[in-house]
C-alpha cells in the first residue's frame, strides 16, 4: 500500500537515508527538517504517516506530537517516534504524546516498513469518515473532528485474552485502575464473547494452550461484530516475526514481555482512544445521513427522502404490475392546536401523531412528513381496499383516545382527514396518484373532516 510518509529529522543525512529507504519500498515521501515545517505540512494534509525524530532543536519531537494528536484536522495522522533514546521512560513518555509507535536506532527495516503499512492502513479507514463527517458541519452538528479528537481513551471496556493466570491477575491490576477488564482463557469462548461484547480493546497472547494467537486476530477482524475493535497482541521477544505477521493481519499494536505497566497503560489509551475517534466519526456519518433525509420534529422521512423514494416505489409498481396506494393525511383544525396552546403544544401533537401512524404502517411502507401537519404514507402490494382499511386504522387510533400537551399536563381531542389513491394502469408519474389522493383529502375536510375519503378509481 502506496502512501505519503513525512520524514522529520534536523539531521539532513538522516532525512536522506530514511527518504531512500521508503522510496525503495514505493512510498512518497515528504520531508522536514523541524517541528514548525512538520506541522504546516501536516495541516496542509499533505502527509498520511509521519516519521519523527525526538532529539531537534527548538520545538522537541514530544512537543511535535502533542501538536498533532491536539488537534482536530490532524490528530487522525499516525505518528511513529523514531529516536536513539531506549529507556522505558524515553517510549513512555513518546506514547503519552500520543505517539502510534516508538522505534529505536538503528531501526530495523523489517519493523519499519511493517509498522508503516499498518499504520498507513488504518488511517484510511478513517479518511473516508471523516470526508464525511466534514459534510455534518454545514447540517448544523457540532464539529465532529473537535469532539472525537477530545477523547480521553479512559474507562474502556478491555477484553483480555490469556490462559495463564498469574499474568491474568497482573495485568488485571494494572488495567482496572483505568478501565473496566474482563478475561477470558478459551480462545474459542473468547470469540463469542468478543462478538456479543461492546469492547474497545482486546488483548490477545500470542502464547495461547492450542490455539493460534494470529488465527484468534485474523477472526477477530474479519468478523462484523469485532472488526472495528483494537486488537493488541502480547508476545516475547522471539516472537517478532509472527508480531510483523500480525500487523499484516490487522492487529493494531503490540506489546512485547516482560510488559511494562506504563507502557501497557500508555498503548491500551491508545487504542481505546483511536477505536472512539473512529466511531466518533461514523457515529456523525449517521447522524448527517439521517439528518438528510428525516424530519427532525416527527422522526418520518422528510420530503426530499419522499420524492426520491416514492419515484422508485411507483416505478417497481408500474413495472411488476402490482399495486400501489397512498394515503395524504391532514391533522384537522391543527391551526387551532397553536392559536390555542402554542406552537410547543403543536410540535406535541405532530409527535405523537407519527407514532400512532407508524403503529399502523408496516417497515416496507413509506411514512413521510410533507410539511406543516401533512403526512403522506405510500403502501406498495395495497390494494385500494385495504388502503383504505389502513387510514381508518390510523383515523380511529388517532380520535380514540387524546393527545398529552404541555408534558402531560393536559390532553386534548385530535382528529384526522385522509384521503385513499390507488396507482392506475395510466399513470405516467406519482404525481398523479398524489393528485387524486389530495382531491379525496379535501372532500373528506369538505364532508366534515375525521374521515377517509376514497378517490374514485
Amino acid at each position: 500500500m502506496s502512501a505519503r510518509v513525512l520524514v522529520v529529522d534536523d539531521i539532513s543525512t538522516n532525512v536522506k537515508l530514511l527518504e531512500a529507504k521508503l522510496s525503495a519500498e514505493y512510498f512518497s515521501v515528504v520531508t522536514a527538517l523541524n517541528g514548525p515545517e512538520a506541522l504546516a505540512i501536516c495541516e496542509r494534509g499533505e502527509a498520511d504517516i509521519v516519521l519523527l525524530d525526538v532529539m531537534m532543536p527548538g520545538m522537541d519531537g514530544f512537543e511535535v506530537c502533542r501538536r498533532l494528536k491536539a488537534g482536530p484536522t490532524t490528530a487522525h495522522i499516525p505518528v511513529v517516534m523514531v529516536t536513539a533514546l531506549d529507556q522505558p521512560s524515553d517510549r513512555l513518555k513518546g506514547l503519552d504524546a500520543g505517539a502510534d509507535d516508538f522505534l529505536t536506532k538503528p531501526l530495523d527495516d523489517t519493523a519499519l516498513f511493517a509498522r508503516v503499512r499498518s499504520l498507513v492502513r488504518l488511517k484510511s479507514v478513517t479518511d473516508e469518515l471523516r470526508n464525511r463527517a466534514l459534510a455534518s458541519r454545514r447540517l448544523g452538528i457540532n464539529d465532529p473532528l473537535a469532539a472525537a479528537a477530545a477523547e480521553s481513551g479512559l474507562n474502556g471496556r478491555i477484553l483480555l485474552i490469556e490462559d495463564r493466570e498469574a499474568v491474568v491477575e497482573r495485568l488485571q491490576t494494572a488495567l482496572s485502575a483505568f478501565h473496566a477488564v474482563e478475561s477470558e482463557a478459551d480462545a474459542n469462548m473468547a470469540l463469542v464473547r468478543a462478538a456479543e461484547g461492546d469492547f474497545d480493546a482486546i488483548l490477545v497472547s500470542l502464547d495461547l494452550k492450542g490455539h493460534d494467537g494470529l488465527r484468534l486476530c485474523s477472526q477477530l477482524r474479519s468478523l462484523e461484530r469485532t472488526r472495528n475493535v483494537s486488537v493488541l497482541l502480547l508476545g516475547e521477544s522471539e516472537d517478532r516475526a509472527r508480531i510483523l505477521r500480525g500487523l499484516e493481519i490487522g492487529a493494531h499494536d503490540f506489546l512485547i514481555r516482560p510488559i511494562d505497566r506504563n507502557e501497557l497503560l500508555a498503548r491500551v489509551r491508545t487504542q481505546v482512544r483511536r477505536k472512539r475517534f473512529t466511531e466518533r466519526l461514523r457515529d456523525s456519518v449517521q447522524s448527517s445521513m439521517e439528518m438528510a433525509v428525516m424530519d427532525q420534529l416527527t422522526g418520518l422521512h422528510n420530503r426530499r427522502f419522499m420524492d426520491s423514494r416514492m419515484t422508485a416505489m411507483f416505478n417497481e409498481s408500474a413495472l411488476r404490475a402490482r399495486s400501489l396506494s397512498m394515503l395524504v393525511l391532514d391533522v384537522d383544525h391543527f391551526k387551532s392546536v397553536n392559536d390555542s396552546w402554542g406552537h410547543d403544544a403543536g410540535d406535541e401533537v405532530l409527535r405523537e401523531f407519527a407514532d400512532r401512524i407508524r403503529a399502523c404502517t408496516r417497515g416496507i411502507d413509506l411514512v413521510a412528513r410533507m410539511g406543516g401537519e401533512e403526512v403522506v404514507v405510500v403502501l406498495p402490494d395495497t390494494t385500494a381496499d385495504a388502503a383504505f382499511a389502513v387510514a381508518e386504522r390510523i383515523r380511529e387510533r388517532v380520535e380514540s383516545t387524546g393527545f398529552a400537551i404541555q408534558s402531560s399536563a393536559r390532553s386534548i381531542a385530535v382528529t384526522v382527514s385522509i384521503g385513499v389513491a390507488c396507482r392506475r394502469a395510466g399513470d405516467a408519474s406519482p404525481a398523479e396518484m398524489m393528485k387524486r389522493a389530495d382531491d379525496a383529502l379535501y372532500r373528506a375536510k369538505a364532508a366534515g373532516r375525521n374521515r377517509v375519503m376514497l378517490a374514485a378509481a
